[in-house]
């Protein structure tokens, strides 16, 4: 198996894991809070592993790297925050599920922006995926609630495709050094700016949120790691691999969200849902043998 795979693989299980505690701190903080703290904990994380990983200054990184970079870091905040708010409409599995459908907007994205080309098997599994969310999209009534979960969930996966897409544009501007050093660059940066440009929001709009952000100081702390991890994965993943490919396998997150669903949210998945979610990991399998 690829080492790509493996890395993204990880990135998966390590995403779902601070999706899982993201939800939990729904409770206590705005989704603008719970999608801010990954951020805020996952910096002084970033700026280790460039000082273990990278190569040379931050400075002296090429000028369009920093611009795919900060693009790809505002479409992540976005979508992340619409996959928060996601979860209040539909369970967590579904949620997540109908997010997914970035790995067939990667695809497309990533052709028309970067010109990446996806062989026939491959786009048989990206589809073969597809199929599994319809399924399980297919499965909500279509009132108003529901039409505008589905919305929301298309919504946040396009915003996930162009971040991808653009993350992986920012590592094929960078010359020397291996992929990992590679991934931890976009790190640095990506989470600088998120940091800051959210730091600047709650202090000119939400200050009492971001006094609630630093008493969940513990939680925050453990989802900065988780988070810090899996896009350090992920970024590692696109410099190695055309961005489509790599979300597509990522969709073995569903796999990991449906055993979280059952776990610890005592969330009750349909007959349907796990129809689709078959569909997904025969898609999974499908580009993995391509």
């Amino acid at each position: 198996m690829e080492l790509w795979i493996l890395i993204t693989i990880a990135a998966a299980f390590l995403q779902n894991l601070r999706s899982m505690l993201q939800k939990h701190l729904k409770a206590r903080l705005s989704s603008l809070g719970a999608t801010a703290i990954r951020f805020f904990f996952a910096m002084p994380l970033a700026w280790l592993l460039w000082a273990w990983l990278g190569e040379g200054p931050a400075t002296a990184l090429p000028m369009r790297f920093f611009m795919f970079t900060g693009l790809a870091a505002i479409g992540q905040i976005i979508g992340t925050l619409l996959l928060l708010y996601l979860f209040g409409l539909k369970n967590f599995a579904v949620g997540s599920t109908l997010a997914r459908t970035e790995a067939v907007q990667t695809a497309i994205i990533g052709f028309v922006l970067l010109g990446d080309s996806v062989s026939l098997w491959a786009m048989v599994g990206i589809l073969t995926s597809l199929v599994g969310v319809v399924l399980i999209a297919g499965n909500l009534n279509m009132a108003r609630l529901e039409a505008r979960t589905i919305g929301i969930g298309l919504a946040s996966g396009t915003s996930f495709a162009i971040a991808s897409v653009l993350y992986r544009a920012a590592t094929q501007e960078l010359d020397g050094g291996g992929a990992a050093s590679h991934g931890a660059a976009v790190l640095l940066v990506a989470t600088s700016f998120q940091s800051a440009l959210l730091l600047a929001w709650f202090l000119l709009k939400d200050r009492p949120q971001l006094c609630a952000i630093l008493i969940n100081w513990r939680l925050g702390m453990l989802v900065g790691l988780t988070g810090a991890l899996a896009s350090l994965g992920w970024f590692t993943a696109f410099s190695l691999q055309n961005a489509a490919y790599v979300k597509a396998v990522a969709q073995v997150e569903i796999l990991f969200t449906l055993l979280a669903s059952w776990l610890f949210f005592k969330e009750v998945i349909r007959r349907i849902e796990l129809i689709g979610i078959a569909f997904i990991a025969t898609g999974i399998l499908l580009l993995v043998l391509t």
